[in-house]
């Protein structure tokens, strides 16, 4: 989000006053010999980000600062998490060779304040995408998970729960339409860490309201704890509904989605599977959904298949049935369903038309 300078909270005018990278904000000084300030873009529970160009370069790229602040109480506490965010950095700078993560170009400490320098990625969240076009078709949602989900398991078997899995956290890349999952939970951890006491726990809760499962309130995140968080976001993606205006099961404490929107069985079984409380009764893994994501698809028209008319032999003509031809109800059944998918397949393809107008036309907000 962009914050033009006569438009701004109070809030966020503290930011650019107590913050070193706000006071140069939008001026010709440059930060570390390389980087001139634009603009913020958003500011968080850890930090505060800004738009910068790397004049280093001779193209002159546009990339991301982000500026964790944590406060520490003495120089054994600051050590600690300065090797901590170098180790969690050094995480992210593997998982960035992956093209749906931003890279991270750098990362240093000044003066016991924390920066990551990351690709920027031109684009719009899911999120503003949603409230923009409407929300996704069951196909929609189906092509969202086989796209993220393979992201998803990549990003577990390095080791890593990104724990703030959103709509807000997911962006559609202009320049090639591919999903970007930013805003890594890993590295939130150093801006939690300031008391070294036994007393004082390291770590504090990471995610967001509604979208994080109980254990994740617990500090004790799983894999499964980001499958949660992608099912919430799905829910999301077909109703354009936050999280905390569902209601819940009394008895389970699930979700109960169900009378908010229409879904085939197949697909329906999967979000309730990914949105179960128990993390046992949880999927464990992002192949076990693509799995069943398969196997519904493939069922579902199979079902379709099933339900086509038998065809006849070529030498006996097919006889009308006076029963489902000449009934009235039948026949304006039939039309009905005929209206229906009709007006679904169009407002399908007139979303789809809206949110690539959407991004092409972001790049004039740069």
């Amino acid at each position: 989000m962009n914050f033009p300078p006569n438009n701004l909270s109070s809030f966020h005018v503290d930011v650019l006053q107590d913050t070193h990278l706000g006071k140069i904000c939008g001026t010709e000084e440059v930060f570390r010999e390389r980087y001139q300030i634009l603009r913020m873009l958003g500011r968080g529970g850890f930090g505060v980000t800004f738009l910068a160009k790397d004049i280093y370069l001779p193209s002159q790229p546009l990339c991301v600062i982000k500026q964790l602040c944590p406060k520490f109480a003495d120089l054994p506490a600051l050590e600690s998490a300065r090797e901590r965010f170098e180790r969690e950095a050094k995480t992210l700078s593997l998982l960035g060779s992956h093209s749906q993560i931003p890279r991270l170009l750098d990362y240093f400490v000044i003066d016991g304040e924390f920066y990551l320098v990351q690709e920027y990625v031109r684009g719009y969240t899911l999120a503003r995408l949603i409230r923009r076009v409407g929300p996704l078709s069951e196909l929609g949602l189906r092509k969202f998970l086989l796209e993220i989900l393979p992201l998803l398991k990549y990003i577990h078997s390095n080791r890593v729960i990104h724990r703030d899995i959103k709509p807000q956290n997911i962006l559609r890349c202009q320049d090639d339409g591919r999903l970007v999952l930013i805003d890594f939970g890993a590295v939130k951890e150093i801006a939690q860490m300031g008391d070294t006491s036994e007393k004082a726990p390291t770590t504090n809760f990471i995610g967001t309201v509604g979208f994080a499962p109980p254990e994740q309130f617990s500090l004790r995140p799983t894999y499964s704890s980001d499958i949660y968080a992608l099912g919430v976001t799905c829910l999301y993606l077909l109703t354009a509904k936050p999280p905390l205006d569902f209601t819940s099961d009394r008895r389970t404490g699930e979700i109960a989605w169900r009378q908010e929107v229409q879904v085939s069985p197949a697909l329906g079984r999967i979000l309730d599977k990914m949105l179960k409380i128990s993390v046992q009764s949880r999927y464990q893994s992002a192949d076990a959904i693509l799995k069943d994501l398969q196997e519904g698809a493939s069922l579902d028209n199979l079902a379709s298949c099933m339900t086509a008319q038998i065809p006849q032999p070529k030498d006996v003509k097919p006889q009308p049935s006076p029963e489902n031809n000449h009934n009235p109800y039948n026949r304006a059944a039939v039309g009905i369903r005929d209206w229906k998918a009709r007006l679904q397949a169009k407002q399908q393809r007139d979303r789809t038309r809206r949110m690539h107008e959407i991004l092409r036309n972001s790049s004039s907000s740069v």
